[in-house]
């Protein structure tokens, strides 16, 4: 059995810790100004945990588009489970939770500038015996199905990082696209201002030169 979680209600910018229900593949897309942290429980030792984030760009009220700076993630967890991530732009982080219990998953930005993040989570559960089943023909398959299931929601969470990647890429050619183009109209610009005061001092030497031939 598989669940992503769903975050809502975020408010950006804050400290606070949020609790998530477990939810089918949901992800996020937030404005992140200083911290946010999330709350997500594993109910079974074992369970495979993936969490993703992508900082799809940096704003600022002056200029909607800014250098990525990165940010810091920081995951917390039972029996002093500690694990973490530093001035990334994007992250991709997996671990075997070997022990249950509540995780927080932590978020910083260092960088002046709030940052449009996208951030998920995955985890992934097979019963191994957990869930009792009467019939002996039946087990095997419910055992395969789950593991069949938590393959394709591990290609979910993957396909997500990648378009969540493609689309800060994308971002990021489109500013440098923009930033030649301006470079060349300026530099244009200039080019076309240093022409017209070169005919403008030609034109005034030859006048000045034609007012001395007539003196």
């Amino acid at each position: 059995m598989d669940y992503f979680i769903t975050l809502k209600c975020i408010r950006a910018g804050t400290k606070q810790i949020l609790a998530v229900p477990p939810h089918f593949l949901e992800a996020v897309r937030f404005v992140l100004r200083s911290e946010e942290c999330f709350h997500q429980t594993v109910h079974y030792d074992g369970d495979h945990v993936q969490v993703s984030f992508v900082v799809i760009r940096a704003e600022n009220a002056w200029n909607h588009n800014h250098h990525i700076h990165g940010i810091d993630m920081k995951i917390e967890g039972p029996n002093q489970f500690h694990q973490e991530a530093q001035g990334k732009a994007s992250e991709k982080l997996e671990f075997i939770a070997t022990h249950h219990g509540p995780y927080k998953f932590c978020l910083k930005n260092n960088s002046p500038y709030s940052e449009l993040v996208d951030f998920s989570l995955h985890v992934g559960h097979a019963s191994h015996g957990h869930d009792k089943v009467q019939d002996d023909h039946v087990s095997p398959l419910m055992t395969q199905i789950e593991k069949l299931e938590e393959a394709i929601y591990s290609v979910r969470f993957e396909q997500h990082w990648l378009y969540a990647q493609t689309k800060q890429q994308a971002i990021v050619n489109d500013n440098i696209s923009k930033r030649v183009v301006q470079r060349a109209f300026l530099e244009a610009m200039a080019l076309v201002s240093v022409s017209a005061l070169q005919v403008y001092l030609i034109r005034r030497l030859f006048k000045t030169k034609l007012s001395y031939s007539r003196v």
